[in-house]
């Protein structure tokens, strides 16, 4: 739910992972609840996981939190090293990317719209307990 960035912020996120895209948008228009062409509802992809926001018409005390997170995991260097900049900027890094026990690259970053991500390089890999469970 955000204040009026929705698709800002949905074409910033589509534009940094591949098999991402806006998939429809509904707008308020003339006389609706909402400020005129802001989203009343829009649905998008990345890399394939379906996802939905709204730019809320109503004033909240509240906002994005850090208890929840978008968990991406990126196929490349590359692609961890743009996305982690560019989500970033204007934002907060709440963990420098770096390599982690379960992780070759991993960081832990807030946006500037407060959406919180957690980015991964490849798969993710517990290490196994002595009898082999993780």
């Amino acid at each position: 739910m955000f204040s009026g960035q929705a698709e800002e912020a949905m074409n910033v996120y589509t534009s940094l992972f591949e098999n991402s895209e806006i998939v429809s948008i509904i707008r308020y228009g003339a006389n609706e609840a909402g400020t005129e062409g802001t989203v009343m509802h829009a649905s998008f992809t990345l890399k394939g996981q379906p996802f939905m926001c709204i730019d809320s018409n109503v004033e909240h005390a509240f906002t994005f939190t850090p208890a929840i997170s978008l968990y991406v995991t990126c196929d490349t260097e590359e692609e961890i090293d743009r996305a982690f900049a560019r989500l970033s900027e204007g934002g907060a890094v709440l963990m420098p990317l770096e390599a982690m026990p379960f992780s070759p690259k991993y960081g832990w970053l807030q946006d500037k719209y407060g959406v919180s991500w957690q980015l991964n390089l490849g798969r993710l890999d517990f290490p196994r307990s002595k009898d082999g469970n993780r």
